[in-house]
């Protein structure tokens, strides 16, 4: 799974990328300060078995901390998005290339509303924050819709002959995009073009690509630089986003940087943090920790964590599950105890899952095994959030 972290320049994405990965990226107070993509690893939290079953767990792919499992996700950090990219403009065809692969949307906003909409420094308060989360839809919207265009006449007329469904159409002329067929459908039935492709104008194709944004790449509004907010901006950025949520990124990087240094003690969304006892600090050090701790409390955290999660579990409704090979001890082939966590769809199937350990799994399914129940189950059984799972193969 990969979630893309997408925005204006000078929004302070890198930081959010910085403080939800602590990967080094440069920052700072310039547009385009990010040119190449930025690939780390965050990580979204969900409650282990392993208190549930008795058991010592020897997480594999994943940490385990106090009976809460820790699940990397791989985040991307992109160039920032200007208005017009869709045409080219700044280094909108990079940035848009780089999101085809992303499973889900992180937008970026200075909700303080202190940088235009090219992404230049400002006072808090000069500018509508909500500009932000319109245009960014939007243009992914318009770069959605050339896709679709590129070439389509032809494909047009051939299918008005075939009599292919606009379904299949759409859905081929994506292809690259990492949208699912349902994804597809459902923006097809919202949209209800005509039949005949030859048809669609760029209306109907502008309305077909906002249902497959809306579907196939949700977006949740990260509301940051919340701390120096003028009253009102968050309750306006809420008007236009359902899903958004209020981030403080440097304060989310700063503490990080000082657990490291064993100045306090901080697990990331914990809504507060604690100064080691016997630290002697600096009076700047002091201040600025009384800075964030005020917002914190102000705020309920700083946000970056809440965000990856309502992404992974809100937006694409992932759910965690755990394969094993011995549905009595609870271990893989080499003895480990609940080694491995994956994140998957809710609605998937005992199936699904054998595919994603291994095709060759899937292919050779026989019956899976729900340890905890110690049931036999089918192909067809819909796993459930925590579900221990022992899949049953041909050799």
């Amino acid at each position: 799974m990969q979630i893309g972290i997408v925005g204006k320049p000078n929004v302070g994405k890198s930081t959010f990328f910085g403080a939800a990965t602590m990967a080094p990226v440069e920052i700072a107070n310039y547009p385009f300060t990010t040119i190449a993509a930025n690939k780390g690893v965050g990580y979204v939290r969900s409650k282990c078995p392993c208190k549930e079953l008795g058991v010592t767990c020897t997480p594999h792919n994943s940490g385990c901390v106090d009976g809460t499992r820790m699940i990397p996700v791989e985040l991307l950090d992109v160039a920032g998005l200007v208005p017009d990219a869709w045409q080219g403009k700044g280094l909108g065809n990079q940035f848009l290339d780089d999101l085809r692969q992303a499973d889900a949307l992180i937008n970026v906003i200075d909700v303080s509303g202190s940088t235009d909409i090219e992404g230049n420094p400002g006072k808090p308060g000069e500018h509508d924050p909500q500009e932000d989360v319109t245009f960014l839809r939007r243009e992914i919207e318009l770069w959605i819709r050339e896709i679709i265009k590129n070439g389509f006449g032809k494909i047009a007329r051939t299918a008005k002959m075939t009599g292919a469904k606009p379904d299949v159409l759409l859905y081929e002329r994506l292809a690259g995009l990492n949208v699912t067929e349902n994804e597809v459908k459902a923006a097809v039935r919202d949209v209800n073009p005509p039949d005949d492709p030859t048809k669609w104008d760029d209306d109907i194709m502008l309305a077909l690509a906002q249902k497959i944004r809306e579907y196939g790449k949700p977006m949740i509004v990260a509301m940051n630089k919340a701390d120096i907010a003028p009253e009102g901006n968050i309750d306006r950025v809420r008007e236009i986003s359902d899903m958004a949520v209020v981030t403080m990124a440097e304060t989310e990087l700063a503490l990080k940087k000082a657990h490291e240094a064993k100045l306090v003690d901080y697990t990331p969304g914990d809504k507060e943090f604690r100064i080691r006892d016997g630290v002697a600090l600096k009076e700047n050090q002091r201040k600025a920790l009384d800075y964030m701790a005020e917002n914190m409390r102000k705020n309920g955290g700083t946000g970056v964590q809440e965000c990856l999660e309502k992404a992974a579990f809100d937006l694409l409704d992932l759910i965690t599950v755990y394969p094993v090979e011995d549905e009595n001890k609870y271990t893989d082939h080499f003895g480990r105890v609940l080694p491995d966590a994956f994140l998957i769809p809710r609605g998937s199937t005992a199936r699904d899952l054998a595919y994603k350990v291994h095709t060759e799994l899937g292919d050779k399914f026989i019956r899976a095994v729900n340890a905890k129940t110690k049931r036999t189950v089918g192909s067809d059984y819909i796993l459930q959030d925590g579900d221990v799972i022992r899949i049953v193969a041909n050799r």
